[in-house]
């Protein structure tokens, strides 16, 4: 197949998790389905992954793909990266994938390759550019418990759950349609303290917590929300509007690529 017919690449990193009977647990590389299946079916892209690819390789990587989805995930941010200790033990990390986003943030967002951050991928946003984060927003006076009901069924724990404010004129409330503010889900104990350098906060929970960022000085779509827009995406009409408004940013980024590389592949070679 020409390469002008394929569909544009979306990086997902991996989680990293042991799946099995406990003595007998493997280590595993896990993308959920959700995620990569709003990326094919609303952004119009194909999900791709680097298996234990690692922060060095992020550049060489970044450069072979039209769009990058930090995904949710059971594990937090490791809160040495914003220079606390942990404060749950119980809670799980994942610092193999540490590594490898926080430096595809920067690099993603230096290199204009389109960024869509989800849940846990909101907070590693706010982490790469140097803010921190609440470990347990519920233990804090005056705030919702953001967490979802494990026990109830997927579709309840996925159920909007409180409103959120959108900043007139940001992205999002255009994707919104204007609407100044929206019903979102909620699946999360963790949640922005310190907000990162260059992000401006676009959509505050009622306790003022908040939900939604986008990059001061991007060139290219970046957007991150800390509720799971890729729920579904196809039955609401904001979260399929960020998965379409991300395919067309990873398309544009497709053709300049593409472009670009039938320019230098066309230029004479330049003598010895």
């Amino acid at each position: 197949m020409h390469e002008d017919a394929g569909l544009p690449w979306v990086w997902m990193p991996a989680d990293h998790r042991l799946l099995g009977e406990t003595a007998h647990a493997q280590p595993y590389l896990v993308l959920g389905d959700k995620y990569a299946r709003a990326v094919k079916i609303s952004a119009q892209a194909q999900p791709v992954m680097f298996p234990l690819a690692d922060a060095a390789q992020v550049p060489q990587l970044l450069a072979q793909v039209d769009g990058v989805v930090l995904t949710g995930s059971p594990s937090n941010v490791h809160p040495r990266h914003f220079g606390e200790a942990v404060a749950d033990p119980r809670l799980p990390l994942d610092e193999q994938r540490d590594e490898v986003t926080l430096a595809v943030v920067r690099e993603a967002l230096a290199r204009d390759v389109p960024l869509l951050g989800i849940c846990r991928g909101f907070q590693e946003i706010n982490v790469a550019l140097g803010g921190s984060l609440h470990q347990a927003v519920h233990a804090l006076p005056g705030h919702l418990d953001h967490r979802e009901p494990k026990e109830a069924p997927l579709e309840q724990q996925y159920a909007p759950r409180h409103e959120v404010t959108l900043q007139p004129g940001s992205l999002l409330h255009r994707l919104a349609g204007g609407a100044p503010v929206v019903r979102v889900n909620s699946l999360h104990g963790q949640g922005i303290k310190r907000l990162g350098r260059g992000l401006r906060a676009v959509a505050h929970a009622p306790d003022g917590l908040i939900e939604a960022v986008e990059f001061e000085a991007a060139h290219a779509f970046a957007l991150a929300v800390q509720w799971h827009p890729e729920w579904r995406c196809w039955e609401d009409a904001l979260s399929s509007a960020i998965f379409r408004a991300f395919g067309e940013a990873v398309r544009q980024r497709r053709a300049r690529r593409l472009r670009e590389a039938r320019t230098f592949a066309a230029a004479p070679e330049t003598p010895a």
